[in-house]
This record gives C-alpha cells, structure tokens and sequence, in this order.
C-alpha cells in the first residue's frame, strides 16, 4: 500500500530529528535476511538505545540531506537500513560488527562520524571504541598516575629506613 504525502512528511522528520542528534551512522543493505533476524536486531538496537529504520531512499536521502551524514546519500542504492547511534559513538557499530559476524547477510555498504565517511572496513575500529565511562576512566587513571608515583617515592624512602631498622632489630635478637 503507497504511503500518502503527510506519512512521508512525517517519516523524513523522524529521521532528521534523530540523525539531527546522533553522534554516528550506518548504512547497510539487509538483502536476504529473515523476518525473524530482523526482528532479532531491531530488538537488539532497541535494547541497547540504537536507532534503526529501514526507510525508503528517496526519503532516507530527503531526511538526511541538511544533517552531516548527508556524505552517506551517495551510498543509499537498494534495499538500505540506516542504524544511528544516539548515545554513545560506538554503540550502533558494535550491535552491527556482532549481528553481521552472526549472520553474514547484512552487509556494511559504509560508516558516518559526523561529516566524515568511513569505509565498511573501519567498522571494527569503531566498534572498538571505548565507551564514555571507559575513556573518562582511562583519563582518571592516567591523570592520577604521577601523584600515585610522587607519593610512592616520598614514601618510599621511609619504608627502606624501617626496613633496615627491622633488619638490625632481627640480627640483633639472633645474635
């Protein structure tokens, strides 16, 4: 059934809502996959707050067109599914680098990090990211680091004087 001309209005803001604030998209054909793996992902993006919408491309085209993965219009050929990241960089590019090594039918046709396309291949660099909590934590320990070392040195220097104290006390009682 053809969708009137106000479900198509609506359907190209959606998606340039959330393309709009989304850190990170993919484009990938789903040629050959099964209702049921598609349920699958759909409900594995919805779990883990990932947008995906398999949409026409003219209307993929219209949506993304004033957003910067508009670099992805030129990739948007056959049956497509745009998959945007929201929250975090990395969490759409991990569902897919997991789903695809399951089923080798969904197909990476290639990657946006805000203006920049990325090849299909570079979808496990990204996936590999590190979270927002995880760089915060790398960063906390990296920038605590040198105060634990400062303060291990000056101490250090203490515990050799207690060492040898207790060294001599104990050659002492056995002598």
């Amino acid at each position: 059934m053809p969708m009137n001309l106000e479900a198509k209005k609506e359907i190209v803001t959606e998606v340039t809502g959330i393309a709009q604030a989304a850190k990170f998209a993919i484009a990938a054909s789903y040629r050959g996959l099964t209702v049921a793996k598609m349920t699958e992902l759909r409900l594995k993006a919805r779990t883990s707050g990932v947008y995906l919408r398999v949409i026409r491309n003219t209307l993929a085209r219209l949506a993304i067109a004033e957003t910067s993965f508009a670099c992805l219009q030129e990739v948007l050929v056959g049956p497509m599914i745009l998959i945007f990241s929201t929250q975090e960089a990395g969490d759409a590019a991990r569902l897919i680098s997991s789903f695809s090594k399951e089923n080798g039918l969904l197909e990476v046709k290639a990657l946006s990090f805000g203006h920049l396309l990325l090849k299909a291949d570079q979808l496990e660099t990204v996936a590999k990211l590190p979270t927002r909590h995880e760089a915060l934590s790398m960063l906390a320990c990296v920038l605590n680091a040198p105060a634990t070392k400062f303060v291990c040195t000056l101490s250090e220097t203490y515990a050799q004087y207690v060492r040898v104290l207790s060294a001599v006390a104990d050659k002492k009682r056995a002598a």
